[in-house]
């Protein structure tokens, strides 16, 4: 099994300047690789097998940072240039921007070339960086990589990925609960609870508004521009902050309450612009909620069901089974001709659980 602790680094200056260029060098080996298959397609209609070291000659200084990284950055080109031609719905690779502010890469752990030690962490290339650990790692972990990334507000993390045996105690699966996706709420549930989401962006809209007119008055490049664009950075960087820290409680709750936990695989860059929720969809945070409910199960032993998202839990009665034809969003209450009446948002959550017990068995 694997699992990734993320931890704030402190580099010197000097390190943040190592830092810089391995990332430059990153950018551009990715996009030197991708320019040349694109070429050697559009001249043979074959696929060009090419890689870092053959850059390394013509670019020396490539060889001043890790090795290890450039071979990363090959890997992900690859893997999105063989998935772009297994499913062009994928899309086709990005070149990447020098002007981005989020930046990243990772590298590998070879003969102990990477490790925490005496409050710091040994990255290649660059030495021991001092590290902010908040938890302990136990001794039976093993240290497989690092992702070093700097944030818009010029921020350092590392992300540890780590791989462990253990031996997880299956509970008996007893409880059971469905979730419905909600746009007043968070989620309604099979058992009528619901959570209320505080729309942290909605809250901040007004803050982010008012960073938004100073930086458009700044002339860009500017010392004052590049001040005004990490105090935006700063305001949405605490909103992601936010988000994140409700739905990692709101998981860890429902992973302690619930032995199976049942919802749709819902698209919501497609429900985003299908219902002209917008910005709501998103600062509601749902795919988020699911990835975190997911490996938290996964990690107690527990089960979380995918339901297909075509499947019509609103439309079906909870109670007698009779499918409506037709049940628009304006209809909040469910009424069945069984007599069965039931709040829309709760019988598609019953629903939504009947289908994960018969997936379960």
């Amino acid at each position: 099994m694997n699992k990734a602790y993320k931890f704030r680094i402190y580099p010197t200056e000097e390190q943040k300047v190592m830092f810089a260029k391995t990332f430059g060098c990153v950018r551009f080996v990715y996009n030197k690789m991708l320019a040349d298959k694109i070429e050697y397609y559009e001249k043979t209609k074959k696929k060009l097998k090419n890689t870092p070291a053959q850059y390394k000659k013509e670019f020396e200084w490539l060889k001043e940072v890790d090795s290890l990284a450039l071979a990363n950055a090959q890997l992900n080109l690859q893997g999105a240039y063989e998935n772009f031609f297994r499913s062009p719905q994928v899309g086709f690779p990005k070149f990447k921007s020098k002007h981005k502010n989020r930046e990243s890469y990772t590298t590998n752990n070879q003969k102990d070339s990477i490790r925490i030690e005496d409050r710091g962490i040994k990255i290649p290339k660059v030495g021991y960086v001092k590290i902010k650990q908040h938890r302990d790692i136990p001794i039976n972990y093993i240290l497989k990589s690092a992702t070093i990334s700097k944030t818009p507000t010029g921020k350092y993390f590392v992300s540890i990925l780590f791989e462990y045996v253990e031996d997880v105690l299956l509970p008996e699966l007893k409880n059971i609960v469905g979730l419905d996706f909600s746009m007043k709420e968070l989620f309604v549930s099979s058992n009528g609870e619901t959570v209320e989401y505080p729309r942290f962006y909605y809250l901040a809209q007004d803050k982010l508004a008012r960073e938004q007119r100073k930086l458009s008055k700044c002339q860009r490049g500017s010392s004052n521009y590049r001040k005004q664009r990490v105090r935006m950075a700063k305001v949405y960087e605490k909103v992601a902050n936010q988000r994140r820290d409700f739905l990692h409680k709101i998981s860890r709750k429902i992973t302690n309450s619930y032995d199976v936990v049942c919802v749709e695989n819902l698209d919501m860059k497609e429900m985003s612009q299908t219902f002209n929720f917008g910005k709501k969809v998103f600062d509601n945070g749902w795919g988020m909620f699911t990835v975190f409910l997911d490996y938290k199960l996964s990690d107690e032993g527990k089960r979380f069901i995918k339901i297909d998202k075509w499947f019509p839990s609103s439309k079906i009665c909870s109670h007698c089974g009779m499918v409506k034809e037709e049940m628009p969003l304006s209809e909040r209450v469910y009424v069945c001709e069984c007599g069965f009446i039931c709040d829309r948002d709760i019988n598609a959550a019953i629903n939504i659980k009947n289908k994960g017990k018969l997936q379960l068995a």
